[in-house]
């Protein structure tokens, strides 16, 4: 694929930028984050209006720890297209990064609006709730996120915990036990359903 990719980099301006944009997500994918930034700033500078050439470059960005200078790459990605999707939810774990959670939890809620069933948004939601104190809300997203993936035992277990921490150990039960269901494997679930027993 690199190979092949590398042939178009001679192209005019918009096959150079489509080329470099892919060779830089290749190279972030194998983690050479110094030719993923290369790439991905050929990629920029052959066609400033890429989307996905500004949000690999968040990317590359992103990786080195600049987050403020990511959430920017981010932001100009979305101003060429407000429908790219990568650049939002990227976006939102910058913001996230940068402990501005009500931005972070504006950007994935923005996306919940876009992809009403995927699961990493869900997840995102759920979280920014239980950081902002507010187990209730992150109870609620995590029963939208277990009617997509009905059988993750990481979910499960979440939803036991928050469950307990709520004081309702009948439905904290449930999902512990749900969770050993799927993962039988999982010492804090061993550990949290035998002192259940116990009790």
């Amino acid at each position: 694929a690199l190979e092949m990719l590398k042939m178009f980099e001679k192209k005019d301006s918009r096959v150079k930028s489509a080329a470099a944009t892919n060779l830089s997500f290749l190279y972030y994918l194998e983690n050479d984050l110094a030719q993923a930034n290369n790439y991905a700033d050929l990629a920029v500078n052959s066609d400033r209006y890429n989307p996905a050439a500004l949000t690999n470059k968040g990317n590359t960005v992103f990786a080195n720890g600049d987050y403020e200078k990511a959430a920017e790459f981010y932001k100009e990605a979305l101003r060429n297209d407000s429908s790219c999707t990568e650049a939002l939810y990227n976006l939102g774990l910058t913001y996230k990064k940068l402990n501005r959670i009500d931005e972070a939890l504006d950007c994935f809620l923005k996306l919940h609006a876009i992809l009403r069933n995927s699961a990493q948004v869900l997840h995102q939601i759920a979280n920014i709730y239980e950081i902002m104190e507010d187990p209730n809300q992150a109870i609620e997203w995590l029963l939208q996120l277990i009617s997509v993936v009905q059988t993750d035992p990481y979910v499960l277990s979440k939803l036991g915990k928050l469950y307990d921490k709520e004081g309702d150990k009948s439905q904290a039960f449930h999902y512990y036990y749900e969770s050993y269901r799927y993962f039988p494997s999982n010492i804090e679930v061993i550990e949290w359903l035998g002192a259940y027993y116990i009790d």
